[in-house]
């Protein structure tokens, strides 16, 4: 990693660990997927098989009667034609974060802002802008990928190398939330 780079990620992550200090205390928080009414999403919209697979897990959702706002990021310069914001869908690209990849647009301040009640962070590739996002989002409950710099963001981090795809990404944060809502047994 090159010297400009080491700076950028150092200046990023402590700008993280500012915000995060003023705007979330951690704590216990209980979580059952069917209580969810709200879900926001973040993911790296570059691949088009993951873009595909994020839309087919939306509908999913909303045939569990979950209202989704989804963020899709696109680490290119441009926005491809074939994608166009709608209702639940918006985009962004590298082009629209600062010089170490903070996100600038109102797009992003508006879904930071809104009290959803799960975050699923899909950001597989360690995308700052899509961390910054997750870091300082004011949802309830909050979901990433496991990486031990990130424990005061997420209420759970699901444990997935950087060889796996956002398929095995997803399936695992599925059948973890899943479990989340199976009853305790009782031994007596």
């Amino acid at each position: 990693m090159s010297l400009i780079k080491k700076i950028k990620q150092l200046f990023a992550d402590n700008t993280i660990k500012d915000q995060l200090s003023t705007k979330r205390m951690m704590g216990p928080n209980r979580f059952s997927f069917v209580g969810v009414r709200t879900v926001g999403i973040l993911f790296d919209a570059s691949n088009t098989e993951d873009y595909e697979l994020v839309k087919r897990y939306v509908v999913y959702l909303r045939e569990h009667a979950k209202k989704v706002k989804v963020i899709g990021y696109f680490s290119s310069k441009e926005i491809p034609a074939f994608t166009y914001s709608k209702l639940e869908y918006d985009f962004f690209s590298s082009k629209e974060t600062n010089w170490f990849g903070k996100p600038t647009t109102h797009i992003i301040d508006n879904f930071i802002e809104e009290n959803y009640d799960l975050l699923i962070d899909l950001n597989i590739h360690d995308h700052f802008s899509l961390k910054y996002i997750s870091a300082l989002s004011k949802a309830k409950f909050k979901v990433g990928k496991y990486k031990e710099d990130d424990e005061n963001i997420y209420d759970m981090m699901i444990d997935a190398d950087n060889t796996q795809t956002l398929k095995y990404f997803l399936r695992q944060v599925d059948t973890y939330i899943s479990m989340m809502n199976k009853p305790e047994v009782s031994l007596n």
